[in-house]
């Protein structure tokens, strides 16, 4: 059995001001974003010096959609009493569903600016992702949040500020099946032309199936429970269609890619 190696979140604190490595996560996130973009950039046709826009808008959309997905998605009973608890940043609470539709919102906007298509920004975008998604599930390690359920696995972890008993490592998990292998899988996929779609449709697909399995281990939210036949959680059922839109994307990428083209 493992015991969790109590971290202090907060990296350093001069007066009022604290720097917390939850932050220091998404700042690892967008500078990852951008450097692997700037490798792309030239193969993909843009020019190096889009990727600043195209970062700082996805980032905006990350921010404002994490947050607000999270409030309707986990928090909508305790926003309709307080509705400031919206800004209540400081207090925690982000949803990867809800920052996902703050990025593509972000990126329709962004594909307009540059004059491309949609899903040919979007396919360019989502290799840049998930070693995002992997910083912040070691983000929410340090934390302590979001741990799994009570296990007896020999890598089951005690999580003393919860009880006695040793639960999956849930978010370390994520990381590695959000952050490591997606980033791997879709990095690998997208280095060589792809049909439009492909790329976005293998992120979609991965990312859901990867959320949904994981959520098997994962103690549901406290605030929500089980939310049907006691064993449906609310990520699993906002992954859901992911895997779906995955299937349809890839599965119009191909099917596209074979149909003949008038002259």
């Amino acid at each position: 059995m493992l015991t969790y190696p109590h971290i202090d979140p907060v990296i350093i604190a001069l007066g009022p001001l604290k720097v917390h490595w939850y932050g220091v996560m998404y700042l690892v996130a967008f500078l990852a974003a951008y450097w692997l973009g700037l490798r792309r950039a030239q193969a993909a046709g843009l020019d190096p010096a889009k990727m600043e826009s195209i970062v700082f808008n996805g980032a905006l959309g990350v921010l404002l959609g994490g947050r607000i997905g999270y409030v309707l998605f986990y928090s909508f009973d305790n926003f309709i009493a307080n509705p400031l608890m919206l800004i209540r940043i400081w207090d925690g609470g982000m949803s990867f569903h809800g920052g996902l539709i703050g990025v593509m919102l972000a990126m329709w906007i962004t594909a307009r600016q540059l004059g491309w298509r949609y899903f040919r920004l979007m396919d360019f975008v989502a290799p840049l992702v998930p070693i995002g998604l992997g910083a912040g599930r070691l983000g929410n390690f340090i934390n302590g949040e979001l741990w799994g359920r009570p296990t007896d696995l020999p890598w089951g972890m005690l999580f003393p500020f919860v009880d006695a008993q040793p639960r999956h490592p849930s978010m370390l998990y994520e990381m590695l099946l959000e952050g490591v292998v997606l980033f791997t899988l879709v990095w690998w996929f997208s280095a060589k032309s792809r049909p439009m779609f492909a790329v976005s449709g293998l992120f979609a697909l991965g990312y859901g199936l990867f959320r949904f399995l994981v959520e098997f281990v994962r103690e549901p939210d406290a605030q929500l429970g089980f939310i049907a036949f006691d064993w449906l959680t609310m990520g699993m059922l906002l992954s859901l269609p992911l895997v779906l839109v995955g299937l349809v994307l890839l599965g119009l990428a191909y099917l596209r890619d074979r149909t003949p083209r008038a002259a």
